[in-house]
């Protein structure tokens, strides 16, 4: 395995409620089972780490029970932080209401993961081989954007940044944006924050323009389409059409996460492109089967799921195999 993931991003703690639909307005509902675990970006982590990643944690934890918690959470899976603790706050959490259709509705309270000072990030060191990771949670938080975008362009060039922007990608200023998809290695995103970046049209153009006008110094983009998929094409100018795999999902919350960690842990070991998507979709296939955000399974779970999945994909609209 070369190198480590070094995870700037938001950790907290979520509380999980299972309904089986979301309640109409000013109405209850009782949940059939309630969880606490830990969220955020450690889903992400959790799944590179089970598919033989090293992984340190850059962001801040707080120092409350919330704080407690995560880091509880982190020596389980074995991710060290490197950030001293806030010493004002705890980490933040998030209620996601999971209903039966396997759908998640997420309410968030930020904490100490929402502020970040290029102070508290100057023991976060990088060497050659390591790569960095970042979400647009963590931009999109009026007190780390401004810091963290300066020290994403200040990496050194030949360290390999990912980036997923998420789902509050409308919260992040343009000006921001821009100024970290310019420094991106990889882009991951889901196909509405593709065409929030881009602009609409079919998942080829929308990808091709990510590459030509915002992220002229990737190496590829990957859009993800949920049980469908996703589509990765790359700085040559190449496209693959990667299918999902038919499961029965339980539960979709971290699937994206799982898919982004297992995608980067391929690629970081030398897994070319294509291949490695094809892995990261078996495993957010095998998360969306388990319960809870950190279902990310590990890499003979995923080596034989793929053993018993054969299957063709699709490339510029011809078929073979994956």
């Amino acid at each position: 395995m070369s190198g480590r993931l070094v995870h700037i991003g938001s950790a907290v703690v979520d509380y999980v409620y299972r309904i089986d639909a979301l309640p109409a307005p000013g109405t209850e509902k009782t949940a059939s089972s309630f969880a606490q675990v830990a969220g955020g970006g450690f889903n992400m982590m959790v799944a590179a780490s089970r598919t033989g990643m090293k992984v340190v944690f850059g962001g801040q934890l707080g120092s409350g029970p919330n704080g407690d918690f995560l880091r509880a959470a982190f020596a389980t899976e074995g991710i060290a932080t490197l950030t001293p603790a806030s010493p004002v706050m705890d980490s933040g959490n998030c209620v996601a209401m999971i209903s039966s259709d396997a759908e998640r509705t997420f309410v968030s309270w930020p904490g100490a993961e929402s502020v970040l000072s290029l102070g508290m990030m100057a023991p976060v060191r990088v060497a050659p081989g390591d790569w960095v990771f970042t979400s647009g949670y963590t931009l999109s938080y009026p007190g780390s954007r401004d810091a963290l975008a300066e020290w994403v362009e200040a990496l050194p060039a030949e360290i390999r940044f990912v980036f997923d922007p998420t789902p509050v990608i409308s919260d992040i200023p343009r000006a921001i944006l821009d100024r970290v998809l310019a420094r991106t290695t990889w882009l991951s995103c889901n196909t509405v924050e593709a065409a929030e970046i881009a602009g609409p049209g079919d998942v080829e153009a929308i990808a091709a323009r990510l590459l030509s006008n915002h992220c002229s110094s990737a190496e590829g983009v990957i859009i993800r389409a949920g049980a469908k998929g996703c589509f990765v094409r790359l700085a040559d100018g190449s496209g693959k059409a990667i299918p999902g795999f038919n499961v029965t999902a339980v539960d979709t919350n971290g699937a994206g996460d799982t898919h982004i960690g297992a995608f980067v842990s391929a690629l970081s070991r030398g897994v070319p492109p294509f291949e490695a998507a094809n892995y990261a979709n078996a495993a957010a296939a095998l998360s969306v089967t388990r319960h809870g955000g950190s279902s990310a399974p590990s890499d003979q779970e995923i080596q034989t799921f793929l053993s018993h999945h054969d299957r063709t994909t699709t490339v510029h609209g011809r078929k073979q195999e994956a």
